[in-house]
């Protein structure tokens, strides 16, 4: 019980330190659109890799991002940990981009604050105008800032089970509207149990696997033969 505790508290009063962060790049009345999400990256990042030093997890990451942007991310999703996961992939490679959230998540009373600064982008499912509103800001942003990557859990919400759960279509959707190679991962292992047990006195490692670059077409079909590969290659 202490153990969960510990770690909550650590997370959350960290959270509201670098919700301050944030908002200086996010509130900023002078600097450009591509390096206020420069700023908030690199401060996203810096926030999951303590936390990810704070519960002794390492990363490893099987495969290579390329080195090109204007890439979404597809990635699976079972824990809250993946965001922290792979933000520590992204710090390494120093990329540049944000993460496609419900809204839902923005209304949180804990949290909420910390998705808003970060810059990461809310979509409301259930509402048309909403929808049409974020294909319009994630249009924009792409013409603002050259150098933006999107991340998203193409399952749309947390999968406990086996294998995977059927894609929703935004991922999809999103690339083919803004012209995006679509780059799958895939984090082998359960993160919701790993984050129950955590913090480790030793070392724990997550494995990160990164496919080649496909196109929008058939996005759901593609993940699955990339999923397929890790998972034989895992018999070897």
């Amino acid at each position: 019980m202490f153990k969960d505790l510990g770690k909550f508290i650590f997370m959350i009063e960290l959270g509201f330190k670098y919700i301050k962060v944030f908002k200086q790049s996010y509130f900023h009345p002078f600097i450009t659109q591509k390096y206020a999400y420069q700023e908030l990256s690199r401060a996203r990042q810096s926030y999951s890799n303590k936390v990810l030093d704070f519960l002794n997890i390492k990363v490893k990451i099987v495969g290579e991002l390329p080195k090109k942007d204007k890439i979404l991310y597809a990635i699976n999703h079972r824990s809250l940990l993946d965001i922290l996961v792979m933000e520590n992939v992204f710090s390494r490679y120093n990329k540049n981009g944000t993460w496609i959230a419900k809204q839902e998540l923005f209304d949180d009373p804990i949290y909420g604050k910390f998705f808003q600064y970060s810059g990461c982008i809310s979509v409301d499912l259930e509402n048309k105008r909403g929808l049409i509103k974020f294909f319009k800001t994630i249009k924009k942003t792409f013409s603002k800032v050259d150098d933006m990557n999107l991340y998203i859990f193409p399952e749309g919400e947390r999968f406990g089970g086996e294998g995977l759960q059927k894609f929703q279509s935004g991922a999809q959707k999103i690339a083919k509207a803004n012209n995006l190679d679509i780059v799958p991962v895939y984090i082998n292992d359960k993160l919701e149990k790993v984050f129950k047990n955590a913090p480790y006195k030793e070392p724990y490692t997550v494995e990160v696997n990164i496919g080649d670059i496909i196109s929008h077409k058939n996005l759901e079909e593609k993940y699955l033969e990339f999923y397929k590969s890790v998972k034989e290659r895992e018999k070897k």
